[in-house]
C-alpha cells in the first residue's frame, strides 16, 4: 500500500478540528482514529463514518451505503456508513457527523474498559492477565494507553523469557486482531523494534 493516501490526507484535513487524526490499515482500508479511537475508515477511496445516533437520522434523509469488507472471500458488513458526493460538499454537516461518530465511538470504549478483562482480548489468557496485573497493567483503559512497546517491556522486567510471540500477541489486543493476522506493516515495524531493544 501506498504511503500516503490522497483521500486519508483530504478526510485529515477536512476534519482536522476533531483532533489529531491518525491513520492505520485496517481491514484492506484505513482507519481514522483520534487518541486510538476509531471513528472512520477509508475503503476504495471512499469514507465511512462510524454509526451512531446522527449518522443514522442522516441516513433516514438520505440513504448510505455500508462499509462491506471480505473475510476469506465472505461478506462482512461492518457498522459504518459511506459518506456521499452530497455530504462531502457541505463541510459543516460532515464535521458535525464526524463528531458525533467520534463522541460514540468514545462511549463505546469507556463502556467497554469497565465491563472487558484483560484475559477477555484476542491472545491473551488468564495467566497473561496474572502476569499484567504483577507489573501494574490491571485495567484493558491502562492496556491501551501505555501500549504493547512499554507492556511487553514491564513484562521482560518479571519474566526475561517473553519473546516476540508476546509482544505480537498485546499488539493484537490492543488492535483486536489475532496475533497471526496483525498487519504486515505493523508486524515488521515491531519485529525491527524488537531486535533493536534485545541488543
Amino acid at each position: 500500500m501506498k504511503k500516503t493516501h490522497p483521500v486519508v490526507e483530504q478526510s485529515k484535513v477536512r476534519l482536522a478540528a476533531l483532533g489529531k487524526i491518525e491513520s492505520r490499515t485496517q481491514f484492506g482500508g484505513y482507519a481514522l482514529t483520534v487518541e486510538k479511537v476509531v471513528f472512520a475508515f477509508i475503503n476504495d477511496d471512499s469514507l465511512y463514518l462510524r454509526a451512531c445516533e446522527a449518522v443514522t437520522d442522516y441516513a433516514v434523509e438520505r440513504p448510505m451505503e455500508p462499509l462491506v469488507y471480505r473475510k476469506r472471500g465472505i461478506p462482512v458488513v461492518l457498522n459504518y456508513f459511506k459518506v456521499d458526493k452530497w455530504l462531502w460538499q457541505e463541510p459543516e454537516r460532515l464535521m458535525r457527523l464526524s463528531a458525533s461518530a467520534l463522541r460514540a465511538a468514545r462511549d463505546e470504549l469507556e463502556t467497554k474498559y469497565v465491563s472487558l478483562r484483560l484475559k477477555d482480548l484476542p491472545n491473551l489468557s488468564m495467566r497473561m492477565e496474572m502476569l499484567l496485573h504483577k507489573v501494574g497493567i490491571c485495567s484493558v483503559k491502562h492496556l491501551y494507553e501505555i501500549g504493547a512497546k512499554q507492556s511487553w517491556l514491564k513484562l521482560r522486567t518479571v519474566n526475561k523469557h517473553i519473546g516476540l510471540k508476546t509482544l505480537l500477541a498485546l499488539q493484537g489486543a490492543i488492535s483486536g486482531h489475532h496475533e497471526a493476522a496483525l498487519p504486515s506493516e505493523v508486524r515488521a515495524e515491531l519485529c525491527a523494534w524488537y531486535q533493536k531493544t534485545l541488543r
